[in-house]
Formats: structure tokens, C-alpha cells, sequence
């Protein structure tokens, strides 16, 4: 059976024969009396890895972020996001419907940052007429784009200055950590630096980590007893749920400094791209590489490497993205489907390496 070259998403991967063989191991206990051991000991080691008092293990991303919002929130609040933000668009409104808080959308320029001046307009005055205005909700990495340490202290202090608190979406946190390493900085490091800003903090295990499930919210000890009780009126009451969190922890043994085989394999693909007539390539810092097609060839494009074995998502826009089950040879392959595709050869500086190299 020839081998899939799966790039829809991080979400795709499998968990390795090591987080497997942790997964098996993992002592297990009853996670709604709260003796689990291995949950436990992933909720504590993932607070203080990022500087929290606690944190809360959760099945989804989605769930995370729902009971960071109602925990900072109460009905009839509101929280000032993105109008494109993950924690606005593309969560079934799961804010407004399950806790009355009100979305307060605002426009996002190419890198996802709203303008300082317009989350300062946007904050409410202390009026009946009003939604009271309670928290600023930010995501990092933004379609692949670390953002800026400068935005995030900005914008964090913005906000704590006029009273509000701050959430980070952080489902790709560790590639926005290992994409703005200082100098001899651990990816855990700058993972820390970057929630240093926040005070809560919602970490995806189930993307480039390439844990099966799970997500971490992190916050203080009063704000993670909020949102434990919004977990179980939500459905995440779980029981031997050790298994799972044993991945997560498993990933942050193995797959944090790994992730930079992951940018260069993006990195990889996007210059293999360039010169290709049709396409102009938005390449990100990270492991997403978006590509707009011209003359609505993005559909046959699309139809023409899924038949060679190549998935990827879009229509006009395609979005390509690398992780731990991509190697070199898999973007080497679907270069080679695309080029086909316009009609190209490949660049003549193009030449195989190992994986992860850059090579172009």
C-alpha cells in the first residue's frame, strides 16, 4: 500500500511505540475523585513548567478554552477576541451559548494581531447598558505566525490595566516556543516566557506533540476550581483517564525540542514551492505553509494529489502543514506532485537531505 503524505493538519498524528508503550504503563486511578496518579502528576508538572499554581487536564482544546472563558466570565460579560480567532470562529459559539458571555469580535491584521488601540475602544465602560468587559483572549501561534513578545506584553498590559484578565489559546504554544528561542533558551523555557503574560494558558497535546487527545488549562488554584466544576456540567468528567495523560506527558519528555524538524520541514516545502507559476506561496515561521492558487485551479490541484497519495485542505487558499509522521522524502514527494501538476521542474539548487534538513 503506498504511504499517505497526510498534511491536512497536526491533528493526523499517531502516537509513537514509545508513547504507546507510556500509555500501557500508566498507573490509573479515578480522575473525578481526582486519584489518578498520572494525571496528577502531568496537571502539577504542567503548571509549574509554565509558572501556574494549577492546571486541569481536558479531552479537547475546544473544552479548554469553553472553561477558561466561563471561569474568568460570568453571563452577561464579555471577551474581546479576534474576529478570526479560533476561541470565537471555530467553536461553535460555545461561549455564548453554554455561559451567556458575549463575544466582542474585533479585526485582526495578517499576523492575527488586533490593534492595541482598538481593544482599548472596545473595552466598556461600567455601565447597566453595557456588557461588563472581563477578559482579552489572544492565540499564539496564529496560522503558523509566532507572535511577537513585544504584542504580547502590550496587549497583556493593556488589558490588566483597564481591569481585564488575559487567555491564551495556545494549541500550537510549544511551535511558538521553539520559533522565538533566545539564545540557548529550551523550547520549555520560551514556553514559559511566552505564558508569563497570561494568566491562563490552554496547551493542545493532541497537534505537533502528537498526543492521541488532551489539552491543559492552566491558571491560578481559584481560577482551575472554577473551571473544574464548568468541566463536569460540560461532559469531561473522566475516569481512568491516566492513559491518556500519560501521552501528554510522554510528549513533553520527546516532543518539544523535536518540533523544529517540523519548521524546517515547512520551511522546506515553502522554497520548494517558490518560482512555480500559479502559486503564491505564504509561507509561516512554524509548521504551516499556506498557498494561494490562481485561476480556481485549487480544487484540481487538491483532486490531483490526493490521486498521488498527497492530502491537503483548502480550495483557493491550500494549507499544507508538517509533523512528527512527515519526513523529508513525504515533501520531497508531494513537491514533485505539484510541480507536475504546473508543469514545473525542480529548482536546480534542490537537493535530498536528511530529515528535517534545509536544504534549499
Amino acid at each position: 500500500m503506498t504511504k499517505i503524505i497526510d498534511l491536512r493538519s497536526d491533528t493526523v498524528t499517531q502516537p509513537t511505540a514509545g508513547m504507546r508503550a507510556a500509555m500501557a504503563a500508566a498507573p490509573l486511578g479515578d480522575d473525578v475523585f481526582g486519584d489518578d496518579p498520572t494525571v496528577n502528576a502531568l496537571q502539577e508538572r504542567l503548571a509549574a513548567l509554565l509558572g501556574f499554581e494549577a492546571a486541569l487536564f481536558m479531552p479537547t482544546g475546544t473544552q479548554s478554552n469553553l472553561c477558561a472563558i466561563l471561569a474568568h466570565c460570568g453571563r452577561g460579560d464579555e471577551y474581546i477576541v479576534g474576529q478570526l480567532a479560533h476561541t470565537y470562529r471555530y467553536e461553535g459559539g460555545g461561549a455564548a451559548v453554554l455561559g451567556s458571555v458575549q463575544p466582542q469580535p474585533l479585526l485582526q491584521d495578517a499576523s492575527g494581531q488586533m490593534a492595541l488601540a482598538d481593544i482599548a475602544a472596545a473595552i466598556k465602560p461600567d455601565d447597566c447598558h453595557f456588557a461588563r468587559t472581563r477578559l482579552l483572549c489572544l492565540e499564539n501561534t496564529w496560522n503558523g505566525h509566532p507572535m511577537p513578545e513585544s504584542y504580547l506584553q502590550q496587549a497583556s498590559a493593556l488589558a490588566r490595566e483597564k481591569g481585564l484578565a488575559v487567555h491564551l489559546d495556545g494549541a500550537r504554544l510549544f511551535n511558538a516556543a521553539i520559533a522565538s528561542r533566545q539564545d540557548g533558551e529550551s523550547g520549555l523555557a520560551a514556553a514559559k516566557r511566552i505564558a508569563s503574560y497570561f494568566d491562563s494558558v490552554s496547551v493542545c497535546f493532541s497537534k505537533g506533540m502528537g498526543a492521541p487527545v488532551g489539552s491543559v488549562l492552566c491558571g491560578s488554584k481559584e481560577l482551575i476550581a472554577r473551571a473544574h466544576r464548568i468541566r463536569k456540567m460540560a461532559g469531561g468528567g473522566m475516569r481512568q483517564v491516566g492513559l491518556l495523560a500519560a501521552a501528554a506527558n510522554y510528549a513533553l519528555d520527546h516532543h518539544v525540542e523535536r518540533l523544529a524538524d517540523d519548521h524546517a520541514l515547512a520551511q522546506r516545502l515553502a522554497q520548494g514551492l517558490q518560482g512555480i507559476a500559479g502559486l503564491t506561496v505564504r509561507s509561516a515561521q512554524t509548521n504551516i505553509v499556506f498557498v494561494d492558487v490562481a485561476d480556481g485551479h485549487g480544487p484540481d490541484l487538491l483532486a490531483h494529489l490526493k490521486s498521488h497519495g498527497v492530502l491537503a485542505t483548502g480550495l483557493i487558499g491550500l494549507r499544507f502543514v508538517t509533523h512528527l509522521d512527515v519526513d523529508a522524502a513525504g515533501i520531497d514527494h508531494a513537491l514533485a506532485c505539484i510541480r507536475a501538476f504546473f508543469g514545473s521542474a525542480a529548482p536546480a539548487s534542490a537537493t535530498a537531505g536528511p530529515r528535517g534538513a534545509a536544504v534549499y
